[in-house]
């Protein structure tokens, strides 16, 4: 069997969510496919496994009446040409309709005047300027509507097809054969009018919604000045390797990923982590694509290029939370799917009722009209793709990295948020503050620490190891990790240890307890059972963790910290962060139980981290925020990626799920309640079909425009965070 890969498609055709229903659901059908289908994005992702392949799909979209095609690179722009070809043909349409309507509408308001009915148009004028409306320009319904049956559905074009037509072939008929009924050519030319206006004020909308992709798109520079055998030459950033050299002049943009090979400047990082404050570079700094450098020099090593670069990667990944569906939507799909075969069973309804009851068939046949052209399930189709687009796209400008719209969605319900404490709640750049040495030197005691940390990744050794830098590097033999404990190895002919205090059995030492009540981790050194040496290292708190963790009790949420830390250094730090709850002593590997053990209790649960030790945690998590300078694999295991290194950024991905969240909710209750009183204030004969075009153009346009209000959501700041805790204490 082959490997499970997945496919995104781009869709032609679907005009309404009865559209995006059906073709999902008959991809589902398919043997080993699995397709998510997204109208606001007209994109469809598909799931492969077995023997199905691209072209399988592709052929069952054909069968449905859509077209399909693989995205690429190019794939945005065609399309970008292709739907500002289309929108100029449609507004062309447009006004050609309202010429052709206007004389129609307009008759009646002479209508209502003494002479009524002298001031109408002659008939056969009525059908000549009725007829191209209806045909021509209104077209694109009847192919639409002809699409969606061949396939075995119904959708919009359906219904406006349908109605318009009743509306304009009694109209003929009265007009050929001279009888004596009113007409209502008016009706239909107008709907068809309106629907169009509606169609490319949604359009507009629409892509409004796709903003934020764009505007990352437009932040990389096409070319880059790059060393070449000396010299400096201008080349197309596409063309750049890893391992290239490029310079970054004061006030350009950095054209790819790379590192700083000399050169002081800073750097312009806002449109990663949404801070405007400019982040100092020098050599061995990393620098990304689309930055922006200040007011020095910078010379570079290419470490990222085309699809590796940051940018690239947060581009991919707004997309696919832009095109994935959130469990929210599942009702409205549901009800699109049988959405339109249940109006035209009422418009059949009213049609049947009103000519019984009246024994007038041009009145029931109106209402029956009304009935098919103000039901449009696009409102209900449109409410929640639309929100989910401007939600991810303002989230990635604030340097929030949504992985799928069903983390967005849960994000806004966590009740208990599990916090790891180093490099999460501190800055995670540890320094040694503190030596106790017994028995030997203090040179030697950090001489010997020194040898075996340098072989050691943790921060804590990072920290006696950048305290030592002058120390001459001995050699280590039988060096081994303990996970959770501290390092050992042979240093010089002796065998020694260093860890935490418990593991080399001093934890009641008196020093190592007053530095842990200062909130300190100790590191201890020993030879045997001989203590040589004790280690003070501190991790200050960041500068907002007190803020951001007031603000999380305010929202009702209660949050635990995790460490590896004993107890009293946890609560130590616990206490100065504002947290009440804490676990001490987890090791690395049993984070992920420690999270479940919380979760036993009913809560939705969230995690933060920034470690390869908590991406078990994170993945475990109903909702995983990574911090965003943490590992790739803490990244890969979590649903939100933070690229601030600032607890305040869970704050703003909550905010941002909760405002997301609401603007969908407001969404499906105006599609539903517009839908729930349109269609029975039609069917009782209080809305004519003109009204009713208007109605249901206008259903559309206000969902995506209540979308777009999110546009105005804004990350927040330290300063408008209000708590009881008093000003910060670092």
């Amino acid at each position: 069997m082959s490997a499970e890969r997945v496919v995104d498609l781009a869709i032609g055709g679907m005009t309404c969510a009865a559209c995006s229903a059906r073709l999902e659901k008959v991809l589902n059908r398919q043997p080993g496919m699995r397709a998510n289908v997204n109208l606001a994005t007209e994109r469809a992702r598909v799931r492969l496994d077995g023997a199905a392949d691209v072209e399988a799909v592709i052929a069952a979209v054909a069968k449905t009446g859509f077209t399909a095609s693989l995205v690429d690179a190019h794939t945005r722009e065609r399309e970008k040409a292709a739907k500002r070809q289309a929108f100029r043909r449609q507004s062309r349409h447009f006004w050609i309709a309202v010429a052709l309507t206007l004389p129609l509408v307009g008759q009646m308001v002479w209508m209502f005047g003494e002479s009524g009915h002298d001031n109408e148009l002659p008939r056969w004028l009525q059908l000549l300027l009725a007829t191209p409306v209806q045909f021509w320009i209104g077209w694109r319904f009847y192919d639409g509507a002809w699409k969606a049956l061949r396939g075995g559905g119904a959708n919009m074009d359906v219904l406006v097809a349908l109605g318009t037509s009743m509306a304009w072939g009694f109209s003929a008929v009265v007009t050929v054969l001279g009888l004596g009924q009113h007409v209502y050519f008016e009706g239909g030319a107008a709907v068809i009018t309106l629907v169009l206006l509606g169609k490319l004020l949604e359009a507009r909308a629409k892509a409004r919604t796709s903003e934020a992709i764009e505007s990352l798109i437009r932040l990389q520079p096409k070319t880059a000045r790059v060393e070449r055998g000396g010299q400096w030459i201008d080349m197309a950033v596409d063309s750049l390797m890893p391992g290239d050299v490029f310079l970054v002049r004061p006030g350009e943009s950095v054209p790819v990923d790379g590192e700083v090979i000399d050169g002081q400047s800073s750097v312009d990082e806002a449109m990663l982590t949404g801070e405007s404050m400019p982040v100092k570079k020098g050599p061995g700094e990393r620098v990304f694509a689309a930055t922006v450098n200040a007011d020095g020099a910078l010379r570079c090593r290419a470490t990222g290029v085309g699809e590796e670069t940051l940018l690239a990667g947060i581009i991919r990944l707004v997309g696919e939370a832009q095109g994935s569906k959130a469990p929210v939507q599942r009702l409205a799909d549901r009800i699109a799917g049988i959405f339109v075969p249940l109006v035209c069973l009422i418009a059949l309804a009213t049609l049947l009722g009103w000519w019984r009851e009246s024994g007038d068939f041009a009145v029931a046949l109106v209402n029956a009209v009304a009935v098919l052209v103000i039901a449009c399930p696009c409102a209900l189709g449109l409410a929640t793709p639309t929100a989910i687009m401007v939600g991810t796209g303002q989230g990635a400008r604030a340097g929030i990295l949504v992985k799928n719209a069903e983390a967005l969605e849960r994000a806004e319900k966590i009740s208990l948020l599990a916090v790891d404490k180093t490099g999460t709640l501190t800055a995670g750049k540890p320094t040694l503050t503190d030596v106790a040495a017994r028995g030997v030197g203090r040179g030697e005691a950090l001489g010997l620490a020194t040898a075996l940390e340098r072989r050691s990744e943790h921060p804590l050794a990072r920290a006696i190891v950048a305290a030592a830098e002058a120390a001459e590097e001995a050699p280590v033999d039988e060096f081994r990790a303990v996970p959770g404990h501290g390092v050992e190895g042979v240093v010089a002919g002796r065998r020694l240890r260093l860890g935490s205090p418990d593991w080399l059995g001093v934890a009641a030492d008196e020093t190592v307890a007053a530095w842990q009540e200062a909130g300190k981790t100790v590191i201890g050194l020993a030879e045997g059972e001989t203590l040589l040496a004790l280690f003070a290292v501190a991790d200050a708190l960041r500068p907002t963790s007190r803020q951001a963790v007031a603000y999380l009790h305010q929202r009702g949420l209660r949050v635990v910290m995790l460490t590896g830390d004993n107890a009293r250094t946890a609560a130590a730090i616990a206490l100065d962060a504002g947290i009440a709850e804490y676990r001490a002593g987890i090791l690395p590997g049993d984070k992920a139980a420690a999270l479940s053990e919380l979760k036993a209790g009913g809560a939705l649960t969230g995690m933060v981290g920034d470690g390869v030790n908590d991406a078990p945690a994170l993945a475990a998590a109903d909702v995983g925020f990574a911090i965003g300078a943490g590992s790739d694999a803490a990244i890969e295991a979590a649903d939100l990626t933070l690229m601030r290194n600032d607890l305040l950024a869970v704050v703003d991905a909550v905010d941002l799920s909760a405002a997301t969240l609401g603007k969908i909710r407001q969404n499906l209750f105006w599609a539903f309640i517009y839908n729930v009183l349109g269609i029975p204030l039609a069917a009782l004969g209080y809305l004519n079909p003109v009204v009713a075009g208007a109605v249901m153009a206008l259903s559309s346009v206000s969902v995506v425009s209540n979308s777009l209000l999110l546009k105005r959501w804004k990350p927040r700041r330290a300063s408008r965070i209000r708590h009881g805790g008093g000003d910060e204490k670092r």
